[in-house]
């Protein structure tokens, strides 16, 4: 099946090429503004494949998308060294609107994965402006700081990652929330998995956890300039669950009518991914402060987006 990427960039790009490395799908078409710049990233990509999996990939402009099951969404502007994804939004507001329509002229039945940031406030601006099922769009989310907090968890734990069940809810900056009190390994609550294999979660051992999560991506876009590694991975493993109909959690931003009070606010929780995109939202079990701390985050993300028209 066929995905294309809009925005050829850091992220854009590596995303791409996960998904060639992966066989995420048998054919990427990589548009940009810069169609060299889309065509170099194409070949480059293209000369890995014989190393991975047989995936077509070439670049092309907005028509080349036609046919496309997912777009992911990727053009914008990079955030800078210091710079919030609130101080974003009016930036990528403005090439989402030539962006959306154009994608949705020749691919109009096409799930939106948007990973343009401010991730949560992007996705509200790309489900206005396709003005169709809203389950169809949906945001990367929380799932880079999912993954971040369960990576961490395992290196203190000494555990792999992939035996931990531990989310990151509300927005994908700085007000989101780890879910500390749900969170479970090997199906042992957190707190009793730490006190049996000898490694406590002492309020040190948190507040690092809870740092290394909520700063990461500060601290790396100090470092090289731009986060890409690890969300690239993360938007290639949801186009791998929608092509494939996995009918998996994932913590993805999507519109969500009513949350702790807040109405029409685009936030990640645990949500449901198939072909049809999102299908279910779940609802996790949260200690008091978690609840206060959500529904605080999602008071942020509504008045973000209301500033802004949305």
């Amino acid at each position: 099946m066929k995905v294309g990427v809009v925005g050829c960039g850091f992220v854009g790009s590596t995303a791409a090429y996960a998904m060639a490395l992966q066989g995420a799908c048998n054919e990427l078409v990589l548009v940009d503004l810069n169609p060299r710049l889309a065509s170099a990233q194409a070949r480059d990509i293209l000369d890995a494949t014989p190393f991975a999996r047989p995936v077509r990939v070439h670049a092309g402009d907005y028509e080349a998308l036609s046919g496309a099951a997912i777009v992911v969404i990727a053009a914008g502007v990079a955030q800078r060294p210091g710079e919030t994804r609130f101080q974003l939004l009016d930036r990528n507001a403005l090439v989402f609107k030539s962006v959306i329509p154009e994608v949705l002229r020749y691919a109009p039945t096409a799930v939106l994965l948007i990973a343009t940031n401010p991730v949560d406030i992007m996705t509200q601006i790309a489900a206005r402006l396709a003005d169709g099922p809203p389950n169809r769009v949906f945001g990367s989310g929380t799932i880079l700081d999912t993954a971040r907090f369960r990576a961490l968890l395992g290196e203190h734990l000494s555990i792999a990652p992939a035996s931990i069940h531990a989310y990151v809810l509300g927005e994908h900056g700085d007000s989101e929330v780890l879910l500390w009190s749900d969170a479970r390994v090997g199906g042992v609550a957190l707190a009793a998995f730490a006190e049996q294999t000898g490694h406590p979660m002492t309020p040190e051992a948190r507040a690092g956890i809870d740092e290394g999560v909520r700063r990461a991506a500060y601290a790396i876009i100090e470092g090289k300039g731009a986060t890409y590694y690890g969300i690239g991975a993360g938007l290639s493993r949801l186009v791998r669950a929608i092509l494939g109909d996995e009918r998996a959690a994932f913590t993805v931003s999507s519109m969500t009518p009513d949350l702790l009070g807040v109405k029409d606010v685009t936030l990640s929780l645990p949500r449901i991914i198939s072909q049809s995109g999102v299908t279910a939202t779940l609802s996790p079990s949260l200690a008091t402060e978690e609840r206060e701390a959500l529904r605080r985050s999602a008071e942020i993300l509504k008045q973000a987006a209301t500033q802004l028209g949305y």
